[in-house]
């Protein structure tokens, strides 16, 4: 064989890391991986949907990603814990650093996913012994458990790995699919979402092993160019490299979910403001500029509507990426109260300069300097060291009017948990 890949996924991992964390580090008692339990969001700011679930509660039919109203409904005695993204963080490189020791070829596929390319690295080695080796570190150095998928590409190792859980090693060759992938719904293929399964059923494809089988061209005409990557897929037919550097980014964005519906202009323009914030010192971060802003809305009926508009020269200044968000906003709301806001941002450049237009209104170079000079302050005091004045007299953090002067994503939720608060199982 030309290749071995394996990918390594860490069993549930935000519970995982939670129970870890909690047995040897605060004292608890109790498994979190052995009873009906979930990581979830804060209800009262309606970020309340499960972000994982344990073995147990897969039992109660709890799902990833459904609100917590509906989870308790299923498991009353459901335990839930608050999300800490700081010990995911730390728990994901800790697992890295040991994967490192086996070899330098290596794509952090999410923060507890990743792809390793062993072909160089086994000599004469069983690749499955040297697998083994490798949950078997993790486990007793780190606490918690993988699953690791052995193949010859990147998806047959993905595949793999999604077989029986925790704690296994599973085996996917190309010799293997006919039994393995082909008997699996096929929902199970990777890349396959809810609207392709509906697609393919409607047209007989149950099965992986049915779309194997099926005409390409005839994928093709109903799915297009999707259709024709299924079908490899389906197949078994993967050439992407293991990529251990990340890709350039082709956007950056963030969104927030309010804590009440929002009914007037100003106070969503705060909203807006807060994410041109986080949105602009990514950009300046990474020294990117961007030229097209866009934002989304979603009402309170879940309705979605966005706009965008086109920068006359690409920008990283919050003040400019907010005030064409604000245009946006003013052309697309329609008054509907807003539970959701994004703004979202494309055509990423890395040029220095900044051509000068007859037109401008801001120093760019100097407004630049002061926004590049608060960044440093807040990388080194503290996101709350400084902030607008607009944002003085909101309420504060435990109060459902508080608006973030830099909100979106987990950007509270990223600090540590005070666990003092809490009662530890």
């Amino acid at each position: 064989m030309d290749r071995v890949i394996f990918h390594v996924d860490v069993n549930s991992a935000f519970l995982s890391w939670e129970a870890v964390y909690r047995l040897y580090h605060l004292g608890g008692t109790v498994d979190l991986r052995e009873i009906p339990s979930a990581v979830g969001g804060d209800q009262e700011r309606r970020h309340g949907i499960i972000l994982a679930k344990s073995i147990p509660a897969k039992k109660y039919h709890v799902q990833t990603g459904e609100p917590i109203v509906d989870a308790k409904k299923k498991c009353p005695d459901l335990v839930l814990v608050p999300p800490n993204y700081n010990l995911y963080h730390k728990s994901s490189e800790a697992m890295v650093k040991i994967l490192r020791r086996y070899t330098d070829r290596i794509e952090r596929f999410s923060i507890d996913e990743a792809f390793l390319d062993m072909t160089h690295y086994l000599g004469k080695r069983d690749p499955v012994d040297a697998a083994h080796e490798i949950r078997r570190t993790i486990s007793g150095e780190l606490g918690f458990t993988v699953n690791v998928g052995v193949a010859e590409n990147k998806l047959l190792a993905k595949m793999a790995s999604d077989f029986r859980k925790p704690d296994r090693v599973h085996t996917l060759w190309r010799e293997e699919i006919p039994e393995k992938m082909w008997p699996l719904p096929v929902r199970d293929l990777y890349f396959v979402g809810h609207a392709s399964e509906r697609k393919l059923t409607a047209l007989g494809i149950r099965t992986i092993g049915d779309l194997a089988a099926a005409p390409p061209e005839v994928l093709y005409g109903h799915l297009k160019s999707h259709g024709s990557l299924l079908y490899r897929y389906a197949n078994g037919w993967d050439d992407s490299e293991v990529e251990t550097e990340p890709p350039p980014n082709k956007g950056y964005g963030n969104s927030l979910t309010t804590p009440r519906d929002v009914t007037d202009a100003g106070t969503a323009k705060l909203y807006l403001l807060s994410l041109a914030e986080t949105v602009s010192a990514r950009l300046r971060a990474d020294g990117a500029k961007i030229s097209v802003v866009a934002i989304s809305v979603r009402d309170h009926n879940l309705k979605f509507s966005n706009r965008q508009t086109r920068l006359q020269a690409p920008t990283d200044l919050t003040t400019e990426i907010c005030q064409a968000a604000y245009k946006c906003f003013d052309e697309l709301w329609d008054g509907s109260p807003i539970r959701h806001l994004g703004i979202h941002t494309s055509r990423v450049a890395t040029d220095e300069g900044r051509q000068l237009g007859m037109f401008d209104t801001v120093d760019y170079d100097k407004q630049r300097r002061a926004e590049a000079a608060v960044d440093i302050l807040r990388h080194k005091y503290g996101t709350d060291c400084v902030k607008r004045a607009c944002f003085l007299e909101s309420p504060k953090e435990d109060d459902a009017m508080f608006i973030d002067h830099m909100g979106g994503g987990i950007s509270r939720e990223k600090r540590s948990v005070d666990y003092s608060k809490e009662k530890v199982l």
